[in-house]
């Protein structure tokens, strides 16, 4: 059976290595909540929520700021070859708040909103809500 003896040298690389292992670990756990992404949280209307009049306006709340030039919203039918329905998107002052408002009375049918937004940290998500008119 073969003894390995470490030198002194080799004791402090392996202790600097184990630090510098254990300082590596530290700061992945601190900077979790740093590199969260911005999520949907609520919309209005609801995900697949029937609705008896038209909403004048689409509501997106986020758990966090997202950044207005990223932040894009599409309404389309999907029952018409997904036809896009013009909006006027606005980012609110909060940041977490988006607002779409249909260019147009919406009649009768189903919907699709399709939106992107971006964090602070610059990571894209995107997701899509639907609901029905009727």
């Amino acid at each position: 059976m073969q003894h390995m003896v470490q030198t002194g040298d080799e004791k402090m690389k392996y202790s600097h290595k184990l630090l510098a292992g254990l300082a590596g670990i530290a700061a992945l756990g601190m900077a979790g909540p740093a590199l969260a992404h911005a999520r949907l949280t609520a919309s209005n209307p609801a995900n697949n929520a029937v609705v008896s009049t038209a909403p004048r306006a689409i509501t997106l709340t986020f758990n966090e700021r997202v950044v207005p030039a990223f932040t894009k919203v599409e309404l389309t039918m999907p029952e018409h070859g997904s036809m896009a329905v013009p909006v006027r998107v606005n980012v609110a002052d909060d940041g977490k708040t988006v607002t779409a408002a249909p260019q147009s009375k919406l009649g009768k049918g189903a919907y699709r909103i399709v939106w992107t937004a971006a964090s602070a940290d610059g990571h894209k998500m995107n997701g899509n809500v639907n609901f029905k008119i009727g």
